[in-house]
């Protein structure tokens, strides 16, 4: 299902929905690490859960530029994104790694859309961007490795 994170109507809205949606992944890799016995590939994942880390990092400097509360985790999406790598446990690695790419594919386009909005000032934009190219090598690694 598409995500309209990314296309919010103030700076405020934008920076929160980007961290609620940060939280999700980073639970979700979480969730992911658990489950995967591969060492090349929990390390792969870990690195990838770094990143979004570091992208948490960088946006709540803008949640406090910008004066909002910071989320400290994710939304109801969080059951989603858990529950689909939880489920594909069940099936095996590879199927764990699909799950976790669609979760890749929200996040690649929430950044996708973040980067072109136009609520998103100068200091924000290679943060964005820089996120979306990260994301979009998570993303090209799931396909390959599933």
């Amino acid at each position: 299902m598409p995500t309209t994170v990314g296309t919010e109507n103030t700076p405020e809205d934008l920076i929160t929905n980007l961290l609620h949606l940060e939280h999700d992944a980073i639970a979700a890799y979480e969730s992911t690490i658990e489950r995967l016995d591969d060492p090349a590939k929990r390390e792969r994942i870990e690195a990838f859960r770094q990143d979004h880390l570091n992208h948490v990092s960088q946006l709540e400097q803008f949640a406090t530029r910008l004066g909002i509360e910071i989320p400290t985790g994710g939304d109801m999406k969080q059951m989603l994104t858990t529950g689909k790598v939880a489920l594909a446990g069940i099936a095996g690695e590879d199927s764990v790694i699909k799950a976790m790419k669609t979760n890749e594919d929200d996040t690649v386009q929430a950044y996708q859309q973040a980067s072109s909005n136009p609520v998103g000032d100068a200091d924000m934009k290679p943060v964005f961007t820089k996120a979306l190219e990260d994301e979009q090598r998570h993303r090209a690694w799931m396909e390959s490795a599933a």
